[in-house]
């Protein structure tokens, strides 16, 4: 198969509750998947539940209809063309960052978004205005799905696909159903990551699939931890609360298209005449702004090469006296 890849702590305080994963319909009129790519929108980048949105839209255009026409830009995929068209879609499902679209003939592709890849779901030959490259096409007789920009682009068989490296090492999916609190747990108490930093670990896909950054910022709000520390220097308590939050808020941003913020307060806010930007996230993106719990202003850090947003009161910083 052919590839192309170019020392004391705040308590922890529950602000968030469990969440049972829902479905997310096409609805309406078709738009790019991904919140990101509409103009005007929030443009941080997709995680682990706006891939799971984008692989639900794809779904809903593509899963039982017919491919009518294929069309791969890189040379070494175009031989699939003709093995993939006349077949059908059986399945789109993310792997934390990543998709594959399965089709009834037994192929799969394999596709990664990374930086700069984005899908779109249109009607059929319907293509958006947008100066990125066309990288993939699945066109059925109502809709095409568009994959612009991405260069990770595989066609691979069932075992291709059992046997990917990127697949393979992926932590449990905060998204599948079958993850559950007590495996995340057992995650942070691993001898192979209780010594690494929380401000790394929780951007690692090897560690628990579909984090990212926007969902970092606001795990460790939640939790009352500070980025700098270890699992290791988290006392029970606190290592409970952070395996509750990585599940109930990546869950809580899939079924709500982002919202990580508490909900009860979210109403609150929109009936105040708020924008999403302004009630979305509990502290991410919301520098000088006061900290909902305590009014104390929201900081801007750089932990892990990435924007970390944070309140010092309610994080405080086990260094500081």
């Amino acid at each position: 198969m052919h590839k192309r890849k170019e020392s004391s702590y705040r308590t922890p305080q529950r602000r968030v509750t469990n969440a049972n994963i829902g479905n997310t319909s096409l609805g309406g009129r078709v738009l790019p998947t991904g919140y990101h790519q509409i103009k005007g929108k929030d443009t941080t980048m997709p995680e682990g539940p706006e891939i799971r949105q984008q692989a639900d839209r794809l779904a809903k255009a593509l899963v039982g209809r017919d491919v009518e026409e294929m069309f791969f830009a890189f040379d070494e995929l175009q031989p699939y063309t003709d093995d993939l068209k006349g077949t059908q879609v059986t399945e789109v499902k993310s792997h934390g960052k990543a998709l594959v679209t399965t089709f009834s003939n037994g192929l799969s592709i394999y596709s990664h978004n990374q930086l700069y890849g984005r899908w779109y779901v249109r009607k059929r030959d319907s293509y958006p205005k947008t100066n990125r490259q066309l990288r993939l096409a699945i066109h059925n007789q109502r809709y095409s799905a568009l994959l612009y920009s991405a260069s990770d682009i595989e066609v691979l068989d069932e075992e291709g696909i059992s046997t990917h490296p990127f697949l393979q090492k992926l932590g449990p999916d905060l998204l599948d159903e079958s993850t559950t609190e007590a495996q995340v747990l057992e995650r942070y108490q691993s001898k192979t990551f209780r010594r690494r930093g929380l401000s790394g670990l929780l951007l690692n896909q090897h560690f628990l699939a579909g984090l990212g950054n926007y969902l970092r910022s606001e795990i460790l709000f939640v939790c009352g931890v500070h980025p700098s520390l270890r699992p290791t220097d988290c006392n029970d308590e606190q290592l409970e609360a952070l395996s509750h939050a990585s599940l109930a808020l990546t869950r809580q941003s899939y079924e709500t298209k982002g919202i990580t913020n508490d909900l009860e307060r979210v109403a609150q806010l929109k009936e105040q005449g708020k924008t999403r930007r302004q009630y979305r996230h509990y502290v991410f993106g919301r520098a000088n702004k006061p900290c909902y719990d305590c009014d104390t202003p929201i900081e801007k850090h750089t932990f892990s090469g990435r924007r970390l947003y944070l309140c010092p009161t309610c994080q405080p910083d086990p260094k500081v006296d």
